[in-house]
């Protein structure tokens, strides 16, 4: 008699005797390494960024173990559908693959090559001067046999986990029972003891980071700053970035080449550190006793902005404010963490937003009490994560115009709704690196400063919002979504600075551009999240009374020389 249903599944999954083996020494299969080894040759592409040899091997190595597992995938599929090949297609499809798997990455890495010197080229770099195939090659196979074999760990862990179950439940229900509660299991331990300590020796080496004096920094000696005399926030409680941010920038004598006559005042900084108040509302409330401190209702500009993760303002933006108006401005900033944006980000996506609208609204607040007439013109600027927490204070495009008098956000990451929402709705026919949207009458996008005023001379209303993005930043087109679609900047023609021979592949995409987050800082100012020419920027959006384009070519040649 023929065994009862399921006796067969049962018996293969009883546990077997003796310790568990590891089984990196077994063969691998001839399909997981062809769609591996296909993966890793579509990984060789030109991505946004230059790569190293040894980032090019990493992201190699992962998709190429990405790839195995689905080959494996599928290899079990076919099984399942009891359709095996005869041993002489199989062992001809093994010597093929093992032939030809080498030679096609071969040919791919070569080509890569001319691919890196184009993207290198485009960003403004120059291109490495001498190949290194053996360290890609060598970093792809260790990342890749690593991974495979963790893989591999955890697939037999499973199956043991599986065999008892086997026993009273049918295979196809002890199978995943078995690979859900080793995943159970892994996740726990990573959680609770990887990733927790992972993240509290993060937290501690930046916490010690935080703490440093910039190397020649000292304590402003004027009241106009946080940190100098009188200042509610002490030098002691400003952070690293913060001592930067207040110890640093213009001073009469600099701003006098670039006033042309006009008088001249001290540029007011204000920065509260984590350290000054026990939540973000009390440090909002401690950044505007200093603004009122400072005097700094009483200038011609006070402009809010939030930080990145750690605390940092872009000096250069901050600079070309000031010589603008000659120095009757103030900037006023509220640190929230001191991790970098990426682990900020991760950790505590919404404290960046809270921070935005804390000391937005609590600045505002007191502004909209003063007399219309003496008021000075209220500005908003975020960079990276900090245009996600600056966006946030705000339900919309309308709402940005009702209560600034003008707004610069740059290198806005996809998690920014706002700057998703008018992309999104941009006008037809107008691509996503660059998009126009409501025909450019309120809002504009640019990569530099001759997207900003358009060719066909229709009128920019004010108050004026601008986005400053680059084609070639990864910060903003980094997206989950780029594991399995195809996005629009892919599909319509390429901004100026990325190859034209970068194409998305599942997978595969989303890891070249998760690598180029790595990088996105490394290239010329201009491209990647590199951004500059901030004098024209500012002028665009609320340039001072009288002011001329000759004006600003004049301040922008002394900042840039």
């Amino acid at each position: 008699m023929g065994e009862p249903d399921g006796a067969a599944d049962r018996r293969r999954t009883r546990s077997p005797r003796g310790p568990l083996r590891i089984p990196l020494p077994t063969p691998l299969t001839a399909p997981g390494v062809a769609v591996g080894t296909a993966l890793a040759c579509l990984a060789l592409t030109p991505s946004l960024l230059p790569r190293s040899p040894a980032a090019q091997g990493l992201v190699c190595g992962i998709v190429a173990a990405v790839g195995y597992g689905v080959g494996r995938l599928g290899t079990r599929v076919a099984r399942r559908a009891t359709w095996r090949p005869g041993p002489h297609l199989h062992k001809a499809g093994r010597w093929a693959v093992w032939v030809l798997a080498p030679l096609a990455f071969a040919l791919m890495l070569t080509a890569s090559f001319g691919w890196q010197r184009e993207v290198h080229g485009l960003v403004g770099l120059e291109p490495p001067s001498g190949a290194s195939p053996l360290l890609i090659v060598a970093v792809t196979l260790a990342v890749a046999l690593l991974l495979v074999g963790v893989g591999r760990l955890l697939r037999a862990a499973a199956r043991r986990v599986a065999g008892p179950l086997g026993r009273v439940l049918p295979a196809r229900v002890a199978s995943p029972l078995g690979a859900l509660a080793v995943a159970v299991v892994i996740g726990a331990a990573l959680d609770q003891f990887v990733l927790r300590w992972t993240l509290a020796a993060i937290d501690s080496s930046f916490d010690a980071v935080n703490n440093e004096v910039p190397p020649g920094r000292e304590p402003p000696v004027t009241g106009m700053r946080s940190g100098g005399p009188g200042s509610l926030s002490p030098w002691d409680e400003l952070g690293v970035q913060g001592r930067r941010f207040v110890s640093s920038g213009p001073g009469r004598a600099d701003l006098a080449e670039t006033a042309a006559g006009r008088t001249v005042r001290t540029p007011i900084r204000v920065y509260v550190g984590l350290d000054s108040g026990e939540d973000l509302e009390e440090l909002a409330a401690v950044a505007v006793r200093e603004l009122e401190r400072t005097g700094a209702f009483r200038r011609a500009v006070l402009c809010v902005v939030t930080p990145t993760g750690r605390g940092w303002v872009n000096q250069d933006a901050a600079e070309a404010l000031e010589h603008l108006y000659a120095g009757d401005t103030a900037i006023v900033s509220m640190q929230y963490s001191y991790l970098p944006s990426s682990l900020a980000f991760l950790t505590d996506p919404e404290r960046a937003r809270e921070a935005g609208r804390q000391l937005f609204d609590q600045v505002h607040e007191r502004w909209a009490g003063l007399p219309e007439d003496t008021r000075p013109r209220l500005l908003v600027y975020g960079e990276s994560l900090g245009s996600t927490g600056a966006q946030a204070a705000f339900s919309g495009l309308g709402d940005i115009r009702a209560r600034t008098d003008g707004a610069l956000f740059v290198g806005p990451p996809q998690s920014n709704t706002l700057w998703r929402e008018l992309v999104e709705r941009r006008d037809r026919g107008t691509p996503q690196v660059l998009p126009t949207y409501d025909s450019g009458l309120t809002v504009r996008f640019a990569s530099d400063r001759s997207d900003v005023h358009r060719p066909d001379g229709r009128p920019w209303q004010a108050p004026r919002v601008l986005f400053l993005q680059h084609a070639s930043d990864p910060i903003c087109w980094w997206s989950p979504d780029l594991l399995f679609r195809r996005p629009d900047w892919l599909e319509e023609p390429r901004g100026a600075d990325v190859s034209p021979s970068m194409s998305w592949y599942p997978v595969v995409t989303f890891a070249q551009v998760t690598a180029d987050l790595a990088v996105g800082n490394s290239t010329p100012v201009g491209h990647g999240h590199r951004y500059g020419d901030f004098v024209r920027h500012w002028a665009a959006i609320l340039p001072p009374p009288g002011w001329s384009d000759a004006d600003t070519d004049r301040v922008a040649a002394v900042l840039d020389g």
